[in-house]
Parts: C-alpha cells; sequence; structure tokens
C-alpha cells in the first residue's frame, strides 16, 4: 500500500505579481502550482547551510576593473605607483 503525502503551504502575492504568474504558466501549459515548485527547487538548490559567507559569495570577489586578483595584498604598492606618476612635473 503506498501513501502519497501531500503538504500544502499559502503563499501572498501581490496583485503584479500573480498577474504574471497567471499568463507564464499559461503560455508554459503549466499550473501555477507547478511553476512555483520549479522556481523553489531552483533556488534551494544551491543552498547549503553549511557554506561560509565566503563560500556562497566567491563567485562576486576578486578581480574587478583592474582586472588584478591581488590588489587586496599589494594595494599600498599599487597606490605608491599611482601617485608617483601624477606628481611627476
Amino acid at each position: 500500500m503506498y501513501y502519497i503525502c501531500n503538504t500544502m503551504v499559502n503563499v501572498r502575492l501581490d496583485k503584479e505579481l500573480e498577474d504574471k504568474l497567471k499568463k507564464y504558466a499559461s503560455k508554459q501549459q503549466k499550473t501555477k502550482s507547478s511553476i512555483v515548485k520549479e522556481a523553489l527547487i531552483a533556488y534551494l538548490k544551491d543552498v547549503d547551510d553549511d557554506k561560509s559567507a565566503f563560500e556562497l559569495g566567491k563567485d562576486l570577489f576578486g578581480q574587478a576593473a583592474s582586472r588584478r586578483t591581488d590588489t587586496s595584498t599589494k594595494y599600498k604598492s599599487y597606490l605608491k605607483t599611482k601617485l608617483s606618476g601624477k606628481n611627476t612635473h
């Protein structure tokens, strides 16, 4: 004998978000419920409570516009070089 256990969760959406969900579900020929389930699975798939703040954001850290990855350790030498270049008259 098999038992199916479904848990119901109620979510309050503002009118604009609900309208977007209805439109998307209709376009995809899916139920609103299935769209919400898929979105929740995608959102939670990378969530790991054991990850540190650095691990969660490591793809956002590092090189900026300068493309240098060592600016946090060599910032003084970079600043000195930049300032000495401005003061040569």
